[in-house]
């Protein structure tokens, strides 16, 4: 199989209040946002913090049945997912299914940024929800 994943694109953190994360990710730390962006379609509204090759993604819901609603309910604030990069997502998709990993959707979708995304089902992965994300030129 060839190399489908390249590097750690993002670290998913989920909040339920992003102005107040962001206060603690810029001020304590010295990152800064690069942009905010709202996904209504996932109930999602987004911040990424850019930080070396990676970045730190900050979600907040923004109606009571976003794809993160529940997990906060359950979990609390915290790490969500691990956003892995692939220059070929539907590619990459393609092949983990084939190997009988277990995804979240049955297809890729788009993303924060126009990205291209699919979900690996924590029970394949030991636990951890995993992204695929695929970058897309604009």
């Amino acid at each position: 199989m060839k190399k489908n994943i390249t590097h750690v694109d993002h670290i998913a953190i989920a909040t339920k209040d992003l102005q107040k994360s962001l206060e603690f990710f810029e001020q304590a730390l010295g990152l800064k946002c690069d942009h905010i962006e709202e996904l209504p379609e996932r109930g999602l509204r987004v911040a990424m913090l850019p930080i070396g090759e990676a970045r730190i993604e900050l979600m907040e819901p923004t109606r009571e049945d976003s794809e993160i609603s529940a997990f906060l309910d359950k979990r609390g604030p915290g790490i969500h997912h691990i956003a892995l990069a692939s220059p070929d997502a539907s590619a990459t998709f393609d092949a983990l299914k084939e190997r009988g990993v277990a995804m979240t959707s049955d297809s890729v979708q788009f993303g924060a940024g126009g990205s291209k995304v699919a979900f690996v089902h924590p029970k394949s992965s030991g636990g951890v929800l995993l992204e695929l994300v695929e970058q897309v030129e604009s």
